[in-house]
């Protein structure tokens, strides 16, 4: 902590306690405290999750969490925290008063997240594309959607500061050549690409250089399996930073020159190894001029006659009980020169609206996007080896770019390496199937016949993963429940969700792309909409049904833009409205394309902070007096 200032933040009268204050410490707020921190700011991080004291002790209980939980869901390595509720992705299917988020659309908003410290970065995937050029401006470019304010030429910097901060693994070859993506001259990852999977090397042997019709457009597409970059550990390049090289960060943030993904396919959501990238790394690294406050519910903004933010007020909570918030303390003010809120789509919008700021617009909460996910599956006539490697480690790119854009949503496609858990949950329902069907005398299988039939079944299963890109649209939006409330007293928030036809004639496109890849691999197709509660997300289109699954992908709710009538944000994240107020993270982003946003979320960040830093030190450099001026 800076001299100063005293335990709470409290400083000198008439100063603020704070030079930031960061409103959750996940992915983009950490990032963000530390650039400032190393530029010695001082920041307080207030984060309504529960900081483990023990971080080693913390790692063995969520992985122990883990592997008792039935439901292998993403909250599962956490213990549940009624202070802090999230929306688990078993709530999201439920009536409209079920879970922390409320919903009330045509359909359901199918992803959750986390409220821990850390984030939903402590949970996510890992895996780490960058957007495409043309995906900044699809408004100009194929008429639909939102441009951004600011260009992929303009990011680019940012992304390659993103790569090495989270310690990204890829193929720059492949990026380029195979994605088309333009980097500098003489730029390599810091990691070279995580090891294809068994999976992935068949269905490269199968499918590259064949080529199937993509509904709405003239040419058929040539499919080519590409690896996707992680932010995971792998082999350091030692072509990085100039023949530098690249030192990976292990456990607790720690420098471990052997650190190494192992393939334990945990990775949603807990990575026993530490190679999987999470914020309690970039948190190990904060200088001492950071100061992180857990349990730390964030209730209202503070802003001046002016509009300026000063600060914000939060509540504090002493329990880790399941069942109770303990103790709560009285609101709690803390001031500083300019405040980030950084706690998720969803909770940052939230938060917007509980103080009432940022309304010029009236895109507050607006704009929610997702990645709906239609997944098909099936058995390859051989054994795969499931389950041994990342969720995902290589996918087919043809399908992200090209004029089809137009009439029908982009979408990338993911190998899927875990069987059918994503489609049809854990391995259990496939054992309980064979085991009640099958055998000749009627009476179930067991014994050698069962151990047969599980490796014949579970062995050869895989799945595609087709995450659809959503536009923003003003009508998908998170409001505050005017009735329903959380154990702290605050409004929960709802989300109306629907999705468009652009949305839902991609959906279809993939299904029929799909098909021919089945057809291709050879590979039994056992993909099934089936209205039985477990595709809640499910709706009828030109007379066929379909289903799709929430990527954890949220995105919107304060949106950026160049202008303070259609925008929340600038494209620096910065509030148009108030002074020294920042809203951070994927809810500023115009669109989410077809890649999984955390890497761009984080470069905006590293972008963010640069402009923060630039000006508080603009507002510290001593005024220059006028040369006439008498001394």
């Amino acid at each position: 902590m800076s001299a100063g200032t005293g335990r709470y933040g409290l400083s000198r009268e008439g100063e603020a306690a704070y030079d930031v204050i960061v409103v959750g410490a996940g992915i983009a707020g950490s990032l963000v405290a530390r650039k400032l921190g190393e530029c010695g700011r001082r920041v307080l991080v207030l984060e309504a999750g529960v900081r483990d004291a023990d971080p080693e002790r913390g790692h063995r209980e969520a992985l122990e969490r883990y592997f008792a939980a039935s439901a292998k869901v993403p909250g599962s390595a956490l213990a549940p925290n009624p202070a802090a509720p999230w929306p688990e992705v078993t709530d999201l299917g439920g009536g409209p008063g079920d879970g922390h988020l409320v919903q009330r659309g045509r359909l359901p908003y199918a992803s959750g997240y986390v409220r821990a410290n850390g984030g939903t970065g402590t949970v996510w995937t890992g895996l780490t594309p960058r957007m495409l050029p043309e995906d900044f401006s699809t408004l100009t470019t194929f008429g639909y959607g939102r441009d951004w304010p600011l260009s992929y030429v303009d990011l680019e910097p940012y992304y390659r500061a993103a790569e090495r901060e989270l310690g990204v693994a890829a193929d720059i070859r492949e990026q380029r050549n195979l994605v088309g993506l333009p980097f500098p001259e003489g730029y390599v990852f810091p990691m070279r690409a995580i090891p294809a999977s068994r999976l992935d090397r068949l269905m490269a042997d199968r499918l590259d250089g064949r080529r199937v019709e993509e509904p709405g457009s003239p040419d058929p597409v040539e499919l080519r399996v590409v690896g996707t970059p992680h932010a995971r550990n792998g082999v350091p390049d030692p072509a990085y930073d100039d023949g530098a090289g690249y030192l990976p960060v292990g456990a607790h943030g720690r420098p471990d020159p052997e650190s190494r993904c192992v393939g334990s396919a945990t990775c949603i959501p807990h990575c026993p190894s530490h190679a999987k990238y999470t914020p309690l790394k970039t948190q190990a690294r904060w200088s001492r001029s950071v100061t992180l406050v857990d349990r730390a519910v964030v209730s209202r903004v503070l802003v001046a006659p002016d509009g300026r933010a000063t600060g914000v007020e939060y509540v504090s909570y002493t329990s880790n009980s399941p069942d109770s918030v303990g103790e709560l303390t009285k609101p709690r003010t803390v001031t500083a020169a300019v405040v980030v809120l950084a706690a998720h789509a969803v909770e940052n919008a939230r938060l917007l609206l509980l103080s009432g700021l940022a309304e010029r617009s009236g895109q507050v909460g607006r704009n929610l996007m997702d990645h709906p996910v239609l997944l098909t599956w099936g058995l390859m006539p051989e054994q795969v080896g499931p389950y041994r490697d990342p969720g995902s480690t290589s996918g087919l790119e043809g399908f992200r770019t090209g004029p089809s854009r137009r009439t029908r949503a982009p979408f990338r496609i993911e190998i899927g390496n875990w069987g059918w858990l994503w489609a049809r949950g854990p391995v259990d329902g496939d054992v309980a199937e064979l085991l009640n069907s099958g055998a000749r005398d009627g009476r179930g299988r067991f014994g050698a016949d069962l151990r047969s039939a599980v490796r014949d079944r579970v062995g050869r299963q895989f799945a595609l993963q087709f995450e659809m890109e959503q536009s923003a649209d003003p009508t998908n939006r998170i409001t505050l429940d005017p009735v329903l409330r959380d154990r702290l007293g605050l409004p929960r928030p709802v989300a109306t969700y629907d999705l468009s036809r652009h949305v839902k004639e991609g959906i279809a496109a993939a299904k029929a792309v799909s098909d021919q890849v089945f057809t291709l691999l050879g590979a039994e197709d056992h993909t099934d909409f089936a209205d039985g509660g477990g595709w809640p997300g499910r709706f009828e289109h030109e007379g066929r049904t379909y289903g799709y699954r929430g990527a954890g992908h949220g995105a919107g709710t304060h949106i950026m833009g160049s202008s303070p009538g259609t925008s929340v944000v600038d494209s620096w994240q910065h509030c148009w409205d108030h002074p020294g107020l920042y809203a951070v993270g994927c809810g500023s982003m115009p669109s989410v394309a077809t890649s999984n946003p955390t890497l761009t979320m984080a470069a905006l960040a590293l972008r963010s902070a640069e402009r923060i830093e630039t000006d508080l030190a603009d507002r510290d450099r001593p005024a220059l007096l006028d040369s006439g001026a008498a001394l």
